[in-house]
């Protein structure tokens, strides 16, 4: 008995480390070889070197996790079954690079006790229509179901068939590998087009075989109610084949216009995008949320007045863990300084409620390259 209770009480000790620990990490991007592999078609040496760096830089960051986009258009960083190997590894979608770059990643993660949160973007079927596709692809496989907003091609999210698939390879995904937890990014349905107008998404037969079912939601409750569906089914995926594995998702920064009121809005999340992560949270659906809160402490959509927005009791009752998205990358692409980012930083320690407190950074490379000196910013002191 004496032995069953001290192996009971390591265990509530270790699981409430578990819990109480920060997640302080940092997106490494696919898409468009934002990070890594930085280019299509390198060996598989000089590969995985340039994993090697982004986790050593991870590691001198004092960062404890990294999101690996292993799904950036419905494809894998992996061998699966399920879909094809990614082009933005070999330059050629379905040829495999000789290795398997999930798998490295976490071997070399742990090795610098680091997480890895395999990241998979769940509706975008290629972010370039020009680039062909194998047979095995969704998009080929449910053509009726893939639709061509300008270049890019998405999955349709009110098709069953798609929700079903895309369940699938989280599935596989918790089953195989041993990531700490699945993470989604903010890609559901499409962004309104720089004029904000809402681009048109054929879903027309989609919305009719509902209503034919006897659905009665408008349309846009209906598309809201599509994506509730994805993220509630993902939960119960995650959470009952591997209990314990972390699942999040970073949604676009600001939820609706007027929320909070002393935020301009550009983009509306919950009218405009149709997801609501705040149902997410009140349901209890996510273990934490990453909101891209991707602008300066002050302006018309500052750091502070967000992140006490997403913080706040009236919003989040259940006081899900709120770890902002910090644009790291805007130290080049808008000049900022790095106090800007250490003020942020300090602005997530200090706004409550913070029942678990931690930050992601977007994205890695600021950090792989030290951008005006963001390691000495970042790291704990």
């Amino acid at each position: 008995m004496k032995t069953l209770l001290a192996t009971l009480t390591i265990l509530f000790l270790c699981t409430s480390t578990i819990i109480r620990a920060e997640m302080q990490g940092a997106w490494i991007s696919s898409v468009h070889n934002i990070n890594f592999p930085s280019k299509q078609g390198l060996g598989v040496d000089a590969q995985k070197a340039q994993a090697v760096r982004l986790l050593d830089a991870a590691k001198g960051a004092g960062l404890n996790a990294v999101l690996l986009q292993v799904r950036p258009e419905s494809d894998a960083l992996y061998p699966s079954s399920l879909e094809p190997w990614s082009r933005f590894l070999t330059g050629t979608q379905g040829k495999s690079p000789g290795y398997d770059p999930l798998a490295f990643f976490i071997g070399e993660a742990r090795k610098r006790g680091l997480e890895v949160h395999a990241w998979i973007n769940p509706y975008r079927a290629a972010a370039n229509i020009s680039h062909p596709r194998v047979a095995g692809h969704i998009s080929r496989r449910f053509p009726n179901y893939a639709y061509r907003i300008g270049t890019v091609l998405y999955m349709d999210p009110g098709a069953p068939e798609v929700r079903r698939h895309v369940n699938a390879v989280v599935r596989d995904l918790v089953t195989r590998y041993d990531i700490a937890g699945v993470h989604l990014d903010d890609y559901f349905y499409p962004y309104p087009t720089e004029k904000g107008d809402l681009p048109k998404f054929p879903d027309d037969k989609t919305y009719a075989a509902y209503q034919a079912a006897g659905g009665n939601l408008a349309k846009a409750d209906w598309r809201r109610a599509n994506v509730n569906a994805l993220i509630r089914e993902l939960s119960q995926t995650v959470h009952s084949t591997r209990p314990g594995l972390q699942f999040g998702v970073s949604p676009f920064g600001i939820y609706t216009k007027g929320a909070p009121a002393d935020v301009k809005a550009g983009v509306d999340q919950y009218n405009q995008l149709f997801s609501d992560p705040v149902a997410w949270m009140r349901n209890g659906w996510v273990d934490y949320l990453a909101p891209q809160l991707y602008w300066r402490e002050g302006g018309p959509q500052s750091f502070s007045s967000l992140l006490r927005w997403w913080r706040s009791p009236s919003v989040n009752p259940r006081g899900v863990p709120i770890l902002p998205g910090i644009a790291v990358d805007r130290l080049t692409s808008h000049g900022w300084g790095a106090d800007e980012i250490g003020r942020q930083l300090r602005l997530e320690k200090n706004i409550a409620p913070r029942p678990r407190g931690g930050f992601l950074l977007w994205n890695i490379g600021a950090v792989s390259k030290n951008t005006k000196g963001l390691l000495d910013t970042v790291k704990p002191h």
